[in-house]
């Protein structure tokens, strides 16, 4: 559940966020929403793949954490197992919101039931003159990268829907217990019609940057195979071949 208000110095003046209990969001999220703004960071750790929307047929990006709903396999020992976590996860319990009083485009929000407010515990948002803390400002920048990732997402899925890029991905596991698994749902670039692109279409690309977003996504691909050997980890055996290969 949640109750999203406009985050308020004086009402919120006493509540502290306590950051151990923040990763805990993305503990059954098998994917997770990025921005193409986080795709430098994602690409090191997590395949990148597209989803789309039954009901509005809008595309989204997305991180993927495990091969089934519920399950994280980045999440290990009560915590986030990577050196970065997308902002989605890490923004929590604050969000952007419209402040119709004000008029305000954005405001921040805090959504009071969330279980990692305290009045005992944690980062405090406001110091005692009232004034936002180091932390609070840091939250800010978060939201200021999520609001300024959304809109640079929409442009470039755009994009790739004007080029007739995305093509759907159905992916097939044999897991080491003989269990097969087969995800569908996800899209990715196709890689021979990115290469007969004319080339002015190129050279526009690569001068916007999306050309590298492009094959930055390609090639966070390969991580797949990180997931699938963090899978049979968890299944209690690991792929010797793939253990000598990252000695």
């Amino acid at each position: 559940m949640s109750k999203l208000v406009a985050l308020n110095p004086l009402h919120h003046r006493h509540l502290k966020v306590d950051t151990k209990k923040v990763e805990e969001y993305g503990a059954d999220l098998h994917m997770i929403p990025v921005g193409v703004n986080e795709f430098a960071k994602i690409v090191a750790q997590f395949p990148i793949l597209f989803t789309k929307n039954a009901q509005t047929g809008q595309f989204n990006c997305i991180a993927l954490t495990g091969f089934e709903e519920g399950e994280n396999l980045f999440w290990q020992n009560a915590q986030f197992d990577s050196v970065y976590i997308p902002l989605s996860v890490m923004r929590q319990p604050f969000f952007v919101g419209q402040d119709e009083q004000s008029g305000q485009d954005y405001v921040m929000c805090i959504n009071e039931l969330s279980s990692v407010l305290s009045k005992t515990e944690g980062e405090a948002l406001f110091d005692e003159n009232g004034q936002a803390t180091p932390f609070l400002a840091q939250a800010q920048e978060c939201l200021a990268q999520l609001v300024s990732g959304e809109q640079q997402t929409f442009d470039y899925i755009q994009m790739l829907n004007d080029l007739k890029l995305l093509v759907p991905l159905s992916l097939e596991f044999t897991f080491i217990d003989e269990q097969s698994r087969k995800i569908q749902g996800l899209y990715s670039i196709d890689e021979d019609k990115l290469k007969q692109l004319d080339g002015k279409t190129l050279e526009k690309l690569n001068s916007s940057g999306s050309l590298q977003l492009m094959y930055t996504q390609i090639a966070s691909l390969a991580q797949i195979y990180v997931l699938l050997n963090k899978k049979n980890q968890k299944l209690g055996e690991v792929d010797p071949w793939f253990s000598a290969a990252a000695e």
